[in-house]
């Protein structure tokens, strides 16, 4: 039988503790290469990958005191300036086949003499062409087209590599470089509960979202990038309308197309932020009866989707995702969308965006 969405998804708590034990050998040469004094770093990614990229941030730049700036590698190839503060710079392609971040990471070769490094999935690809160093995200290949399993994995070691770049730096301790990783595997042995969660949810609000004319999903933080995952996600997916946005540019202008028909989906972290979004809930629920929170928490509310993992704000990117990437494959199914049968096959090879065809089961 051909894998779908949800082979990958009960494959991510295998991955993320292959990641953990590979862990520090397979961010090492990141490591070392960052480590030497390489403070304000630029990463180069689109679609899954900048979400990824997005999710990883804040931890990261937490951790190792660094500062990144994140850039789509199209345009920064045709009309962005290389700041003379970068020093390192990172392309992230889960296929390895991004034309658009093989061009840029090319672009940066040619113009400057900074390094490079390349994060993907299969380090045999073009990427690792234009790269100094290339780092497995270790999640194999995934032939279904909608990524998730990659995500969780470029996601996790991203944040691998910056923990390891504090501690080669001396900015974390061997004991509060196991503090986080004991976190890590904690968080990976509860991946199992989170889809049984998440599966009685649908279960229980199944044909309010699979009527449902548009999606929005707000986060905040690190969770931003969770936030625009989701909206890749169920564009993807789902084939209706649908948005990831931040709390505060959500509260600029967004909020007054919400109407009665309206999905909405709250990304609930522990933050000083996280009365605000609380806020936000009860005034949109006045408006639309159809909105939902998913938090690390546990909750026994009907609307609330409890995960029930200890997590802080910045590492809960990694598991924040899950959810939706189940939601994503059961609401197609419940719209009758056959995510098995491909469409607009050879859109990469006649745009470009892609070195060659991707090897779909």
């Amino acid at each position: 039988m051909k894998p779908t969405m949800m082979t990958y998804i009960h494959e991510e708590q295998a991955v993320t503790a292959d990641i953990l034990d590979a862990y520090p050998q397979n961010v090492g040469l990141f490591a070392e290469l960052a480590s030497q004094n390489k403070k304000e770093w630029l990463i180069l990614a689109t679609g899954s990958s900048i979400n990824a990229a997005l999710s990883a941030k804040y931890y990261i730049e937490k951790v190792a005191d660094v500062r990144i700036d994140i850039k789509e590698p199209f345009n920064f190839t045709h009309y962005d300036k290389v700041s003379p503060h970068c020093d390192l710079v990172l392309g992230i392609s889960q296929s390895g086949q991004s034309t658009s971040t093989i061009g840029a990471m090319a672009r940066i070769r040619e113009q400057t003499g900074l390094k490079t490094i390349a994060f993907t999935s299969d380090v045999t690809t073009a990427i690792s062409e234009v790269s100094d160093v290339t780092i497995d995200i270790g999640c194999g290949k995934e032939r279904v087209g909608y990524v998730t399993k990659g995500f969780i994995a470029t996601v996790l070691t991203l944040m691998l590599a910056g923990l390891r770049t504090a501690v080669t730096m001396g900015r974390l301790t061997e004991s509060e470089e196991q503090a986080y990783l004991a976190k890590f595997r904690k968080a990976s042995m509860a991946i199992p509960n989170v889809i049984t969660k998440t599966e009685a949810f649908f279960e229980k609000h199944k044909v309010q979202l699979a009527s449902a004319p548009r999606f929005t999903a707000i986060g905040y933080g690190p969770t931003v990038g969770t936030a625009k995952e989701i909206e890749t996600k169920f564009s993807e997916t789902v084939r209706l309308p649908s948005q990831g946005i931040d709390l505060e540019a959500f509260m600029h202008g967004p909020y007054l197309e919400v109407n009665p028909q309206h999905r909405i989906f709250f990304i609930e972290t522990e933050s000083p932020i996280k009365e605000r979004i609380k806020l936000l809930q009860l005034y949109e629920s006045n408006i639309t009866p159809y909105t939902y929170t998913v938090t690390l928490d546990a909750s026994t509310d009907v609307s609330v989707l409890g995960l029930d993992v200890d997590l802080d704000e910045y590492m809960a990117p990694l598991f924040m995702i899950i959810p939706f990437q189940i939601l994503a494959h059961h609401i197609a199914g419940a719209r009758g969308i056959d995510l098995t049968q491909r469409i607009y096959t050879d859109f990469g090879v006649a745009m470009k965006s892609k070195t060659q065809p991707g090897d779909y089961a």
